[in-house]
């Protein structure tokens, strides 16, 4: 696969494939994604040929298509040899149309990071590195079990930056105990450091994570939802004033430097989901199905093997699901909503009470006569703002 740098961020939705490596080094205590951490190596070569097999059947499913992205997610896809991620490019090109200069993203923790393993996922086809860095303090970093340093981090970023187009990495704020102050100065470290692209995430405590059973516990507090806020406000404007502004409730990017791959969800475009608990949406005899995939690792190579791929369950979505995803998706976005793709979606236009009501509230705003957008305010309660636009 050509590496060279990705095409400028267009407003189509996209087809985009996703690759889930579900294995990490450790289990930090606040993730509740599909990971997984094995004692012993993993093979993976059955896992590389088990990527290619289920690839095979999304082709059979989707027919042919033009690839706008690929993303390596995970579990931390940094611990595969480039020369596993190579074969499963190879794999994706394979099947579909592959052109040259699309995006393709690989997510890494700075803890995994050496310098001729970096080169290998270049040469392999890599062109943009997200990488898991999470904080700029080591008494945090411990906190959130993480295994790198803030030293490693800045290692890191920097091997990143010499070897790869592009470059993101994520911050987890809203942290026990922390000030708008100390938040102020990490968000602005992180921007120097930043090439074009940054997450940004408010810390969640997610049900059936260790985090959960601790914070039930009173072992820690987060900030409550007024101090949340105000680091969320915080973050809006820092990240504006330093030409690094929100293009989605928590990603912040330069002019043209979006993640293509994230796009595609948010503009509710279409996406293949291969790998142990990976999900997908797309059109398939002109309805959108939703695949879902076995969850154990082990299992869903087991069923590859046996079926030739390791969906487990799925759906096809009625229209007024299609547009209720399609409004909870794009009004995460600062260019909102196209009103006439919700109406071909729904088959019904939007309300235009409940708009003009939430206009009012200074919830939503108009952008000319095609599209709706949540406003700053509106994006701190958007599932209840979405709500009120489905009915």
């Amino acid at each position: 696969m050509s590496a060279s740098f990705v095409r400028p961020v267009d407003d189509e939705p996209g087809f985009g494939i996703y690759v889930h490596w579900p294995f990490c080094a450790a289990k930090c205590p606040y993730c509740d994604f599909n990971s997984h951490v094995r004692h012993r190596p993993v093979d993976e070569e059955r896992f590389a040929r088990a990527f290619a097999a289920e690839l095979a059947h999304m082709r059979q499913r989707t027919g042919p298509r033009a690839v706008t992205s690929v993303f390596l997610g995970g579990g931390t896809p940094s611990l595969m040899r480039p020369e596993t991620v190579g074969a499963v490019l190879d794999a994706i090109a394979k099947q579909w149309t592959v052109p040259d200069g699309i995006e393709v993203t690989l997510e890494a923790n700075p803890s995994s990071v050496e310098a001729e393993r970096f080169r290998g996922y270049r040469a392999a086809g890599v062109n943009r590195v997200s990488l898991g860095v999470q904080a700029l303090d080591d008494a945090d970093l411990k906190f959130l079990g993480r295994l790198h340093s803030v030293a490693e981090a800045l290692a890191a970023i920097e091997l990143a930056r010499e070897t790869f187009p592009r470059l993101s990495f994520d911050l987890i704020y809203a942290r026990p105990q922390q000030s708008l102050e100390s938040w102020e100065s990490e968000l602005n470290r992180a921007i120097d450091l930043a090439a074009d692209h940054l997450s940004l995430y408010q810390l969640t405590i997610e049900e059936g994570t260790p985090f959960f059973a601790l914070h039930a516990a009173r072992k820690f507090a987060v900030p409550d939802t007024d101090h949340a806020a105000e680091l969320y406000r915080l973050t809006q404007e820092v990240t504006a004033e330093r030409d690094l502004p929100a293009y989605e409730i928590s990603n912040h990017a330069r002019p043209g430097a979006e993640s293509r791959h994230n796009l595609t969800y948010w503009r509710y475009g279409e996406y293949v989901g291969v790998g142990p608990g990976a999900h997908g949406r797309f059109v398939e005899d002109g309805a959108r199905v939703v695949t879902i995939a076995e969850r154990h690792p082990e299992t869903w190579a087991d069923c590859v093997e046996t079926h030739g791929h390791g969906v487990v369950d799925g759906e096809m979505l009625t229209r007024a699901e299609e547009a209720d995803e399609f409004l909870l998706m794009g009004l995460r976005l600062a260019e909102g909503i196209d009103l006439a793709r919700y109406e071909q979606l729904a088959g019904r236009p939007l309300s235009s009470r409940s708009v003009s009501l939430l206009q009012e509230e200074r919830l939503v705003a108009s952008l000319g006569n095609s599209r709706l957008r949540a406003t700053p305010a509106g994006m701190v309660v958007l599932d209840a703002l979405v709500a009120d636009l489905a009915r």
